[in-house]
């Protein structure tokens, strides 16, 4: 993912939610930055962006976000639970209308027991009430590409909030099939059955 990845979805991004009238908040940690400053990069982004989050310590996490000793202790700071917590965190302080986090650990140090470099906890979060969370294992790629790639996948995650909730096409369309073949069907079985007594 290059660079003009992220800023074609940073512009992407900022329109759609011009269009909705929608704000943005970033809660970083191995991005230290990153997403708000692709978002920023784009001219006239003060009418989405509101502020962002560089929270890198766990003591940053539980001051400035509100994420509980509880939560970091028990999980750690790369999780689900502490991903989530961060973007819920930044929604409520910011009040804003969309707020997205990302706690991982870039490398090349860092690993764990079952959190190796490259894992990333993703989430997002809407004012009314909608969490995406996402986990990404990128590898031992280099720092440098986990964190871009983090970036493009955060920008990405905002996209899906920001275009607002999507009804379910597929269940719709399957039951629109299924019904259509038994009208046709029991339409011929009827032709048949009236004519039969007809030729006889």
């Amino acid at each position: 993912m290059s660079g003009s990845d992220a800023r074609a979805l940073s512009r992407a991004l900022l329109d759609l939610c011009r269009m909705r009238k929608l704000t943005i908040a970033t809660a970083e940690s191995c991005t230290g930055g990153l997403v708000a400053g692709a978002l920023t990069d784009i001219p006239g982004s003060s009418d989405v962006i509101d502020r962002g989050f560089v929270t890198y310590s766990n003591e940053a996490k539980r001051a400035m976000l509100g994420v509980k000793t509880t939560t970091l202790a028990t999980f750690g700071a790369v999780s689900k639970e502490t991903a989530t917590a961060m973007a819920i965190g930044a929604l409520e302080k910011a009040g804003v209308d969309l707020a997205v986090s990302i706690t991982g650990i870039a490398g090349p140090g860092g690993a764990t027991p079952g959190k190796p470099v490259g894992l990333v906890h993703f989430a997002v979060a809407a004012r009314d009430g909608r969490i995406l969370h996402r986990e990404c294992r990128f590898g031992a790629i280099g720092r440098t590409t986990v964190r871009q790639r983090s970036v493009v996948e955060a920008l990405r995650m905002l996209m899906e909030l920001a275009r607002g909730p999507q009804p379910p096409a597929n269940p719709r369309r399957e039951a629109t099939s299924r019904l259509r073949p038994r009208v046709a069907r029991s339409s011929r079985r009827t032709a048949v059955k009236r004519r039969r007594p007809t030729r006889a």
